[in-house]
């Protein structure tokens, strides 16, 4: 009989492999992406001195008014371009991203495309 890992196992051992290559600086920060069932996280984080520079997600009052749901392509994003406006407004411009493990489509990538979109180079 063959067994069979778990999603999150699987999507836990794929992220602690990519970041074993990907290291956001003061210069150039990590995009980090969370998705959960229900919600959506997005943090930009120097992993030089190990802080959060900026911090969005689905939870947020003023981005949680603006959604109809939380967990879908349009609520991801929306969140993009809620989290590329925060960190232009703090001189963030390029970003490394990090997918955390997640396949790269779908809420994923909509985030990606939209903070793209809103001024973020990576």
């Amino acid at each position: 009989m063959v067994n069979k890992k778990s999603r999150a196992l699987v999507r836990e051992k794929k992220h602690r492999r990519m970041r074993n290559h990907l290291s956001g600086t003061a210069e150039r920060p990590r995009l980090a992406v969370f998705r959960s069932n229900n919600h959506m996280y997005a943090q930009i984080i120097d992993d030089t001195v190990g802080n959060t520079l900026v911090a969005a997600s689905t939870l947020d009052k003023d981005v949680k008014a603006e959604l109809e749901k939380t967990n879908n392509v349009d609520a991801a994003a929306y969140l993009g371009t809620v989290v590329a406006k925060k960190a232009l407004d703090k001189g963030i411009e390029t970003v490394i991203f990090d997918r955390g493990g997640f396949i790269y489509a779908g809420k994923v990538q909509a985030l990606a495309d939209a903070a793209r979109e809103a001024g973020l180079k990576f």
